[in-house]
């Protein structure tokens, strides 16, 4: 919280401030302005809304410190950037950036907000360090809506690929490094990122779809034709990285393409080796690599899906119920910081007090639970409880009486 401070102009909006990121990181078991300011001792939730929504302060700028905070505790000579996109289910229409589209999180086409994030993947640990609003063009085509959802009147479509160009480019502008960039296929297929990295210098490992069509020595082909070229010697077993039930080893292959600009680049591919399910790569580096390094960045990606379920589950990363782009953007920001400080702490505890042999490491929902009850839990009187169960009825009293009142006029 030090670090963040002198972004908070005014004593009460620090104090809010911490009262919010201590109360993502609670135990609550739905966090919003209400719960968390209820937790927190507070009579209203006023002070947590006027955080969030009108008090002075740029998210921008704590998005940048808590980027500093992961890379800072986090370094890797070899961390892999990911980049993925997650969806919030959400209901009616006035929520920026919602319509309906498909999102991972529930499957299938829904009503929902999605949202593409860069994570920092290291040895010791990952976490997120930026975050950019998907805006369909159904909002960038209405003015008026993106007027009344906090969007600037200049607001412009930009694909998820562009979404994801920007927060690289700002990651590596700021003076950070990052040997590789890992993605799927959203990110893969678009030759305007992979263009923008080889620009760079900065390689990649983005997959692509089975159709993809890349060009050999031989000629042009698609993906999944190319692989029924390979010969058996063509593949090797080599693990994707360890998961929580082991290695995940795979077959793998590598193909050259060749290019007349600088760089080395491959088509890779993995097999299952219990189903033969396929999967594709999209491969550069500034200077050839052994096949070992293609395929440890091609199982980083699937740092980003636990980064969002730790996210999410430990710190209340998708439970914002707010409206306008300001909230949003500060209530994840705040989130990611409370989730940057449950991985730096995982981080710093495996590499100073490793775990005996009785007992497996240190997890960040265990780290969760051991702070919440030794630090920082609140305790609060019957009054207190009672004065927000009041609180809590007359709120949805008023709303009650408004509905009607809004059903009668339109009858």
């Amino acid at each position: 919280m030090d670090r963040i401070s002198g972004r908070f102009a005014r004593v009460k909006p620090r104090r809010h401030v911490r009262q919010l990121a201590l109360g993502l990181l609670s135990d609550l078991p739905r966090k919003n302005c209400w719960t968390i300011a209820e937790w927190a001792g507070e009579t209203t939730p006023d002070g947590m809304q006027h955080l969030l929504g009108r008090a002075k302060w740029d998210a921008d700028q704590v998005r940048d410190d808590v980027r500093e905070y992961v890379v800072e505790h986090l370094r890797d000579d070899q961390a892999v950037l990911v980049v993925d996109e997650t969806g919030d289910v959400k209901k009616g229409t006035c929520t920026v950036g919602v319509q309906r589209q498909y999102t991972g999180t529930a499957g299938r086409i829904e009503n929902a907000q999605v949202a593409v994030y860069l994570v920092y993947a290291g040895r010791r640990g990952h976490a997120a360090v930026d975050r950019e609003l998907y805006v369909p063009r159904s909002w960038t085509t209405d003015p008026d809506r993106c007027r009344a959802a906090g969007l600037g009147e200049e607001a412009g479509f930009a694909t998820k690929p562009d979404l994801a160009t920007r927060m690289i480019t700002r990651f590596l502008g700021a003076g950070h490094h990052a040997s590789w960039v890992a993605g799927d296929e959203v990110y893969g297929d678009n030759p305007t990122l992979r263009a923008a990295l080889e620009e760079r210098g900065t390689g990649y490992v983005l997959a692509v779809a089975c159709s993809h069509e890349v060009t050999t020595r031989a000629g042009k082909f698609r993906a999944d034709t190319l692989v029924k070229k390979l010969p058996k010697r063509a593949w090797q077993k080599l693990s994707a990285g360890a998961g929580a039930k082991g290695h995940r080893f795979y077959d793998w292959a590598a193909i050259d393409l060749p290019d007349p600009a600088t760089g080395s680049r491959q088509l890779l591919i993995r097999r299952n080796r219990t189903t033969e399910e396929l999967a594709y790569y999209r491969c550069y580096s500034p200077a050839p690599v052994p096949l070992a390094t293609l395929v440890r960045v091609a199982g980083s990606r699937w740092r980003v899906e636990e980064t969002f379920q730790s996210g999410k589950g430990l710190a209340g990363l998708d439970e914002h119920q707010v409206r306008r782009y300001a909230s949003w953007s500060r209530w994840v920001t705040l989130a990611m910081l409370a989730h940057a400080f449950l991985a730096v702490v995982h981080a710093d505890e495996h590499a100073r007090h490793p775990a005996p042999d009785a007992l497996v490491p240190l997890t960040c929902n265990e780290i969760q639970r051991l702070f919440i009850t030794v630090v920082i839990r609140p305790v609060h009187d019957t009054p207190h409880r009672l004065s927000w169960s009041h609180w809590r009825r007359r709120h949805q009293a008023r709303s009650q009486a408004s509905h009607y009142r809004r059903q009668a006029a339109q009858a």
